[in-house]
């Protein structure tokens, strides 16, 4: 049998994983028994069984459910401490995977509701942030995401509240929930005031809409990186484009095929992308409802598309580059990137 490296021993760049998605189910299960939550059916089971929840979004009643059962998980936290909590325990789970900088995205309206409102929820969840990376080791930075289905003066307000605190851990801005929903174009006033202040734009594209999604976001929101972007694939003049402006797609494979993107693993187009010279980040997206965090998505790579140590070691580099890392931290991770193929495998 061939020998291969340890994935999660592979330095590397997490970029997409959303706020509430990267809980551990036991902390969930914990929190809900606190605050006397009741949980739907569908989730305690799925948490309490390690197995993911049945999850098909590819329809507006399937899309529905995905977000109820995350927004019951949502519920869950009441307290700073639990922000804390979730902070410390995301970071926990990234080093153990081999990350050395994480960038969690979150839409911190979410949260204002139980944390004293809007800048109070977001100052939390940035100290808790610096907090964590100080006693973590791990780099650790947030992208404040607007949700596309609420209205467009809605994502203005939070860009520029993002902007407000871009010295102080926000470095992207971000546009998630169902694509087929809100145009695109209606929320670039947003992002030209978060282009504007400095943050990177990172919109969702190209995974439950097609290629058009993706070409939208590099239109009307001058996507710097596109949150999936999968369904590029089917549109070899855009694959083109993309590589050829560099634009990195954080690529979910586990969350593709949770939510019915793609039938099995093998029909991700991992392969597609990296040949046509698309940049990649691969992601964990939602692993509180996927059941598979970063380090899984290097051993899909490996396992059903062939990826070689060499061609999972460019991944991670990709990743890193795509980053809003400090070049000193890009530097000491890509050196490491190749510490770790440069080591034989055992």
């Amino acid at each position: 049998m061939e020998r291969v490296r340890d994935v999660s021993e592979l330095p590397k760049a997490h970029l997409h994983l959303h706020f509430t998605g990267s809980m551990r189910p036991a902390t969930v299960l914990e929190l809900a028994d606190k605050y006397g939550v009741r949980l739907p059916e569908a989730l305690t089971e799925a948490l309490t069984s390690g197995e993911p929840p049945k999850l098909r979004a590819t329809d507006e009643r399937g899309w529905f459910r995905f977000q109820r059962l995350y927004d019951a998980a949502r519920s869950c936290l009441r307290e700073p401490e639990d922000i804390r909590r979730l902070v410390r325990e995301a970071a926990e789970e990234d080093v153990r995977d081999g990350s050395g900088w994480l960038e969690i995205q979150v839409d911190p309206t979410s949260y204002a509701p139980r944390l004293g409102g809007l800048i109070p929820a977001l100052e939390i969840i940035l100290d808790a942030v610096e907090t964590t990376s100080r006693e973590t080791g791990l780099g650790m930075r947030v992208l404040v995401a607007a949700n596309r289905m609420k209205h467009p003066l809605d994502a203005r307000t939070l860009a520029r509240l993002a902007v407000r605190y871009a010295d102080k851990g926000v470095v992207g801005f971000g546009l998630s929930n169902d694509e087929r929903r809100g145009m695109a174009r209606d929320f670039d006033r947003a992002f030209n005031i978060a282009r504007e202040g400095g943050l990177l734009s990172a919109p969702h594209g190209g995974e439950l809409a097609g290629p058009s999604s993706v070409r939208d976001c590099l239109d009307d929101l001058d996507a710097h990186r596109i949150g999936h972007g999968v369904r590029a694939a089917d549109d070899p003049r855009l694959l083109k484009r993309l590589a050829d402006r560099q634009v990195t797609c954080e690529v979910c494979p586990a969350s593709n095929v949770a939510l019915g993107v793609y039938e099995k693993h093998e029909d991700v187009p991992l392969r597609r992308l990296f040949e046509a010279g698309v940049p990649m980040a691969l992601g964990a997206d939602d692993p509180l409802l996927f059941g598979s965090r970063l380090a899984a998505q290097y051993e899909i790579a490996r396992q059903y598309h062939g990826f070689s140590d060499a061609e999972l070691a460019e991944l991670a580099r990709q990743s890193v580059r795509a980053s809003a890392a400090p070049e000193d931290m890009k530097a000491k991770l890509l050196s490491g990137v190749d510490d770790w193929l440069s080591h034989p495998a055992s």
